[in-house]
């Protein structure tokens, strides 16, 4: 039950609710307007969590940024509602240097976030949604195919899957979102958005960042510096990583060989023709 125990109509009685789309622009979140179309659920906001990296770097790359503007006309059009965009009010920047006022790491920086329990979550994304009443009724985009993140859903929170109660699935978000011409461009070379400064990134993703913005990868080369955690949970820092696309670009290795071991850094002449440990 995607609405808890009183279930959809309960929530329509209480009529001085807001009732708010939290919009991330990736498939899920946006085909949440043609649920919401389809079911005819009331809707009376549409708001987005704005993240940036610093006081003059978003955290979007350019195509994502030029695709939200896009968006936000198609939605303005076809919906009739302006999407708003909120933020925590502080960059991941400054949250990166700030120093901690208690507990065993007192006066050490933040640094990178925890793989899990991540402050950047916490402290700019939720941040800027906890400005939200937090009487109101929110529409997320989990899809009927998600069954342990619609678990997770319930009354005392008041969040709904408009997905869920049309049944649809991510296909199915997917093919909405290309029919109607609001598929973000993320999509095209990669499984996941996000910031560009993410450490949940994968490799492929970590490279083209490097090769596609190389002041944003200087950039987070220098946070690498700077930070007293790891860039990865498995202890990887950026450093590697920009040894590792060197050694790429020089044909040492090849990128996603298979036999690839961090090891192997250390001795790059061994990658040569060789097969890695």
């Amino acid at each position: 039950d995607v609405l808890g125990s009183r279930g959809l109509g309960d929530v329509y009685k209480r009529q001085i609710m807001e009732h708010i789309l939290s919009l991330s622009y990736g498939k899920d979140s946006l085909a949440c307007l043609g649920a919401i179309k389809k079911l005819g659920l009331p809707l009376d906001r549409i708001i987005h969590a704005e993240i940036w990296a610093t006081d003059t770097i978003p955290a979007d790359l350019p195509p994502m940024i030029e695709f939200k503007e896009k968006a936000d006309k198609i939605i303005k059009e076809r919906f009739g509602i302006t999407v708003e965009h909120v933020s925590a009010g502080v960059t991941y920047e400054e949250i990166f240097y700030r120093k901690h006022k208690t507990g065993k790491y007192i006066g050490r920086i933040y640094g990178f976030p925890w793989m899990k329990g991540a402050w950047c979550n916490d402290k700019l994304k939720i941040a800027a949604l906890k400005k939200i009443d937090k009487n109101a009724v929110s529409y997320i985009g989990i899809a009927a195919d998600e069954p342990e993140r619609l678990a997770r859903l319930n009354n005392k929170t008041r969040k709904i899957s408009p997905l869920a109660l049309a049944n649809w699935t991510e296909s199915d978000c997917w093919k909405w979102c290309e029919e109607n011409d609001l598929l973000s461009p993320i999509y095209s070379t990669s499984g996941r958005g996000g910031c560009w400064f993410c450490h949940n990134q994968g490799v492929d993703q970590l490279r083209l960042l490097r090769k596609n913005y190389p002041d944003y990868w200087k950039l987070l080369l220098k946070w690498d510096k700077d930070s007293p955690m790891t860039f990865k949970l498995d202890f990887r820092t950026v450093h590697d990583y920009e040894k590792r696309f060197d050694l790429e670009d020089k044909g040492y290795i090849q990128p996603n060989d298979s036999r690839f071991r961090w090891k192997s850094l250390d001795n790059p002449e061994l990658l040569k023709g060789e097969e890695n440990d």
